[in-house]
């Protein structure tokens, strides 16, 4: 009986998974809410102010990215930020004036575009496509990629959609 061999041409194409999913960051995000910090829930009174946040234990945002956030419509004095950083910075490893969605987004681009991407240079890559990627992701890697590969792809390596080759692959 004669044996058929079968080729896997998807492993034959020679094509590299990018996957953004190994860039996404691990550090855990937490928000801080500066409402429970204001006079009435809305006032930003210096003296009032301080006292709350000198009474908070920051060392619950150690090794944590923190988005600053006020749930009320209140006008914060850019002073009081800076004494929330100054408060924040021996602990959190980062912080901004954002949603933790927001903030998980900013740290994963920045983890793509410091990537060591040479592992790609002159290679067929396809971008993995996820539903739940926020699409700037997927601009970035473009970006990112486009001048090293021969041809960027996205989708999955058995049927990927072609964005660009190079004239030579």
């Amino acid at each position: 009986m004669e044996q058929k061999i079968f080729i896997n041409k998807a492993e034959a194409s020679g094509i590299i998974a990018f996957d953004l999913l190994h860039y996404k960051p691990t550090t855990e995000i937490v928000e801080l809410d500066i409402r429970e910090h204001l006079f009435m829930g809305m006032i930003v009174k210096e003296k009032e102010f301080k006292e709350s946040i000198a009474a908070v234990d920051f060392s619950v945002y150690n090794d944590k990215a923190v988005g600053i956030v006020c749930s009320t419509d209140a006008i914060i004095p850019p002073w009081a930020y800076m004494i929330l950083m100054e408060k924040l910075f021996p602990y959190a490893v980062y912080a901004d004036l954002n949603n933790a969605e927001t903030i998980l987004l900013d740290l994963w681009k920045r983890r793509l575009m410091y990537a060591d991407l040479k592992s790609y240079k002159n290679q067929k890559v396809v971008v993995r496509a996820r539903a739940d990627h926020d699409p700037s992701l997927y601009l970035l890697a473009a970006g990112l990629l486009k001048p090293l590969v021969k041809s960027l792809m996205y989708g999955e390596i058995g049927m990927p959609k072609v964005i660009f080759k190079t004239q030579n692959s």
